[in-house]
């Protein structure tokens, strides 16, 4: 596995290709393969991280083997590189747990071959997600137990260091048990690098930070946030490819709310509020929502429901990024916690978390619509995916 150092380098030089390549009228051909690596919660059956192998021509999954025996790598990211990732080590506590909460590991993209680095804590209590900046220089991170989040610098090799900032949240919301303290459960980078949103599904909140990438730090912005209907949980956010639409995926209240984006000025504009779930269908016990995706058209997007088992497909107008829904899919298996959509926009692998599959649907270029392609495989307990480009 090639040092950080390195991999910018090799980075640098595929950007510059691509550059070389567009002057050309020339892009880079089309990726024939991805590895994709799978988180999960750790238990009887799981026992880290996976990865299979999926095919871009024919949507076939390999089998699926442990790529790094760790504990409960719930979510993921893959640095810029290509040569590293990062894993949650969600239940941990800096008083119980010290320096344990977010792993790092080299990553041949090849062989999908990963290699321990190091660990480091995240300076608050139950990390649940987390994302590399654009620049590679830092892993920021939304802890659900402490409700705050978080920023660890990355060095040359791609190591975590300890915390430049801990930001905590406060304040409570209606659920009488979801809802008693901040929950902060995602943090998502504007396009530019400038801006981190949070969605906290304790006070109904998406908070709002600047972010300095060269100091690897958050500050409150003003405003610092935009406040949901009360009850509605947001967990997850996606930004549209036009940087002109945020799309928050709500879990307690199976909504989603179409927010416009102003990238010059970091704020939110509420535009639109529509159920995740089928006309006639209500919320019910059992149910809530878990990750939001925009197709990388920027013509559609997809929310996956808990309890109903379905992945839910709307079209996005253009000019307004207002949602109509088209489909509501099942997932053929429990309790879709997480969905991937490959970088083609081929094909959807959806992670039943309550019946240990992964389930590959297709998708139509021309309507989103998905549909089933027969295909699945085991993973146990499968809560995240990521892919990774292999050849």
């Amino acid at each position: 596995m090639p040092p950080l150092r390195f991999a910018a380098l090799v980075f640098l030089g595929a950007g510059l290709a691509a550059v070389s390549g567009a002057a050309e009228k020339k892009g880079p051909p089309p990726p024939k393969e991805f590895q994709v690596f799978f988180g999960t919660y750790t238990g009887e059956k799981s026992k880290g991280i996976y990865r299979a192998r999926l095919d871009v021509a024919t949507g076939k999954l390999s089998p699926a083997e442990l790529a790094a025996e760790t504990r409960n790598p719930s979510f993921l990211a893959v640095h810029p590189s290509g040569f590293l990732l990062y894993a949650i080590d969600e239940n941990t506590d800096p008083a119980k747990t010290p320096g344990r909460g977010v792993r790092a590991y080299g990553l041949n993209g090849p062989t999908g071959v990963l290699t321990f680095l190091n660990e480091q804590s995240p300076g608050s209590a139950g990390p649940c997600h987390l994302t590399v900046e654009y620049d590679g220089r830092s892993v920021l991170v939304a802890n659900y137990s402490g409700g705050s989040v978080s920023v660890l610098p990355l060095n040359l090799e791609g190591w975590l260091g300890t915390p430049t900032v801990v930001s905590k949240h406060v304040g409570s919301s209606v659920h009488p048990t979801r809802q008693k303290q901040p929950h902060a459960h995602g943090i998502h980078l504007s396009p530019d690098n400038r801006f981190a949103l949070v969605p906290d599904l304790g006070i109904d909140q998406v908070r709002i930070y600047r972010f300095d990438a060269a100091k690897a730090m958050l500050t409150p912005h003003t405003p610092s946030a935009v406040s949901l209907p009360p009850g509605s949980g947001p967990r997850h956010l996606a930004f549209h490819p036009s940087g002109k639409f945020v799309y928050v995926i709500n879990e307690l209240l199976c909504t989603m709310a179409v927010f416009a984006y102003d990238a010059r000025r970091g704020e939110l504009k509420p535009v639109q509020s529509v159920s995740t779930l089928p006309a006639g269908v209500s919320v019910q016990p059992g149910y809530s929502t878990a990750e939001v995706a925009v197709h990388p058209s920027g013509k559609f997007l997809y929310g996956s429901n808990r309890g109903h088992d379905s992945i839910v497909v709307y079209t996005i107008e253009a000019a307004t990024g207002r949602l109509t829904p088209v489909q509501h899919e099942p997932t053929q298996g429990k309790t879709p916690r997480h969905f991937g959509l490959d970088p083609t926009g081929a094909w959807l692998l959806a992670e039943n978390q309550g019946s240990d599959s992964v389930v590959v649907f297709g998708i139509d270029a021309k309507t989103g619509r998905l549909s089933p392609t027969g295909q699945s495989i085991e993973v146990p307990s499968p809560v995240c995916a990521v892919f990774v480009k292999s050849k």
